[in-house]
């Protein structure tokens, strides 16, 4: 399926099963190979081509298709990463008490968009260069909503609130925004703080260390667990009309599963002449057509009155005419700005507990990078390009947090599986897609058209999104001996423990009292994070316990790297930083930084 966050996190795999070309994009003749850096060497030429006729590329990834080729495969991934993103401030909205204020809402998904615009033209020009979408990400979502649920942060009720707002003579003592406000620069705080820690991580190199002590049994239960963590806010939607959210469940699962093998035939125009082609429009679409495809039905239940018309009935929610006004309201234009929101606030609790999120995003990432560089007809990526496309994820997280997305930023698997598809791995195509959701980001009224968005219809696209998740975390553990009790004693554990522990704190509010409040904050935001109690536990015992690296699934890894590695090209030229090789190459300095092309490892300097 492409239509949700993938997070593959199979570290430095290049083909994960989902990310196979299974379908041919519209056939074309010998594209034009020119190299964006300026550096055109005659073994990549022969090396790419060599590697587009494994792989049936129209373009690879230093090819510059034509600029409406471009406009056009951009947008598609932009629709294709429109599902998650989207999904991020409809999920916060309720914890972050915004309530039916729909001009926040609208400003929370114009500035999601303009931001994940922004990080993806700075992965793809100065970060790994690969053809790689960047968006929010659900790795986030765990960490945040345990920070919102502590006491000091739990929404007040309508009548409290009209209370402080409110003083005896009725006059206004603050601003009616500052509720959900104050709530959402505690979180921009502990984005932009433990950020840091990524950007630390790619700067220096470290990630390589980092990944020497995680395994499968360690991302399997983290990535697993937020899915299954997720599953209270996929019922509180689906619950507004379950018929509507069934019907949302059954269009998505029809679309990418039962048609996903049905082509569509196109026109298209190329050597001066109409051409017809086949395209896989449904395995491609099937998030967008299943969610229009329901509010399309929500549209005609609510023009027919066939819905509830009252708010305190069932089934209300699932008109279209709720939010109505959220449109209307909604300015042409609005450009989102740092500290549009205020200042951010920093508590050593909420950094603490945004970190596992952190750490887990980088996971995801990393296999992403290998998969895209497969798909894209570039070689695996070297040492310095993870680095600096994880320095430049940390880097993107801290401008979410300045521009106060509510969330960051990380790769999007479901577009590096459109690569396979549609047979273009070009940059300039994904850098097209960036300044699209910059511009789109940047029209109030665009924003504020998916708040009208029925809660069922999101529910149900929550439903396999969600379950998406899960199921990928348990997917990391196909390389894994599952026939050992060792390893089904540490997933069963680690898992188990990230649902019971954070469900018996939610259950005993100020449980924890050990006399320093900050110190009672960080403890029930860590144990009320599931994601960090299940990778904790697994990280653990995975590095404790005796067992062999084929027991714990480490040497398939490794395995599958190197025989990738041994039949692509060695010239990683399309790595190299635009307008720098030159200048990196004359100083002797720049060896010695991990996140530069000129990088040499110690044992190469002697």
């Amino acid at each position: 399926m492409h239509f949700t966050q993938d997070p593959k996190v199979e570290i430095g795999l290049s083909d994960q099963g989902t990310v196979n070309p299974a379908f041919g994009g519209p056939d074309s003749g010998q594209s034009e190979r020119i190299d964006m850096d300026g550096a055109q060497t005659e073994g990549l030429e022969e090396g790419l081509e060599d590697q587009n006729k494994g792989l049936d590329l129209v373009y690879s990834i230093n090819d510059r298709p034509p600029w409406y080729l471009c406009i056009l495969l951009g947008f598609q991934h932009y629709i294709l990463a429109f599902g998650g993103i989207i999904a991020v401030p409809l999920i916060l909205a309720e914890p972050l008490c915004i309530g039916n204020n729909n001009a926040a809402k609208s400003q929370l998904i114009s500035t999601i968009f303009f931001v994940s615009g922004v990080c993806t033209l700075l992965q793809t020009t100065i970060g790994t260069r690969l053809p790689i979408l960047q968006g929010g990400t659900f790795s986030f979502i765990t960490p945040t909503l345990a920070i919102l649920a502590l006491p000091k942060w739990q929404c007040p009720a309508p009548s409290a609130m009209s209370q402080q707002i409110q003083n005896a003579t009725g006059s206004l003592l603050i601003d009616s925004d500052e509720v959900w406000k104050s709530r959402m620069r505690e979180i921009q705080g502990a984005i932009l703080v433990s950020s840091l820690l990524q950007l630390v991580l790619g700067l220096s190199g470290l990630v390589g260390l980092v990944l020497k002590f995680i395994g499968p049994l360690a991302i399997a239960p983290t990535i697993n667990l937020i899915g299954l963590s997720l599953f209270i806010e996929a019922g509180k939607k689906s619950g507004a009309h379950w018929g509507i959210a069934a019907l949302t469940v059954c269009l998505i699962l029809l679309f990418s599963q039962y048609l996903s093998k049905v082509e569509v035939p196109l026109i298209a125009y190329k050597d001066k002449k109409w051409e017809v082609f086949q395209y896989p429009l449904f395995k491609l679409f099937s998030a967008l057509f299943g969610m229009c495809g329901a509010w399309l039905v929500c549209f005609l239940l609510t023009i027919f009155e066939a819905l509830p018309s009252q708010p305190d009935q069932y089934g209300y929610t699932a008109r279209t005419d709720v939010n109505l006004d959220a449109v209307t309201s909604a300015p042409w234009f609005h450009v989102p700005y740092p500290g549009q929101w205020g200042m951010p606030t920093v508590s050593v609790s909420s950094v603490l507990g945004m970190m596992a999120g952190v750490l887990a995003s980088t996971m995801e990432s990393i296999g992403d990078y290998y998969a895209c560089a497969r798909l894209s007809g570039a070689p695996p990526p070297p040492t310095h390009a993870i680095n600096r496309g994880i320095a430049v994820e940390g880097i993107g997280c801290i401008l979410a947090a300045l521009w106060g997305s509510g969330n960051g930023t990380t790769s999007y698997s479901q577009n590096i599986a459109a690569l396979g598809i549609t047979k273009v791995g070009s940059r300039l195509v994904l850098q097209t897609a960036g300044l699209l959701m910059i511009i789109l980001g940047l029209f109030g009224k665009f924003g504020a058209v998916f708040i009208t968005i029925p809660d069922p219809v999101i529910g149900g696209m929550f439903l396999v999104m969600f379950g998406m998740i899960a199921a990928v975390g348990i997917s990391n553990l196909q390389y894994v001996d599952l026939n050992s009790s060792r390893n089904l004693l540490i997933l069963g554990f680690s898992t188990f423990s990230g649902l019971v522990l954070p469900t018996w704190f939610h259950s005993n509010p100020g449980i924890i009292d050990t006399g320093i409040k900050e110190l009672d904050q960080v403890i029930v935001v860590l144990f009320t994070t599931h994601m960090f109690i299940g990778g904790f536990f697994g990280f653990v015992l995975d590095n404790t316990i005796p067992g062999t690296e084929k027991e714990r699934g480490i040497k398939s890894w490794r395995t599958k790297v190197t025989e990738e590695g041994s039949t692509m090209m060695t010239d990683r030229s399309c790595y190299d930083i635009p307008f720098c090789t030159n200048c990196l190459q004359r100083f002797k300095f720049f060896q010695y930084l991990p996140f530069l092309p000129s990088y040499k490892s110690p044992e190469l300097r002697t």
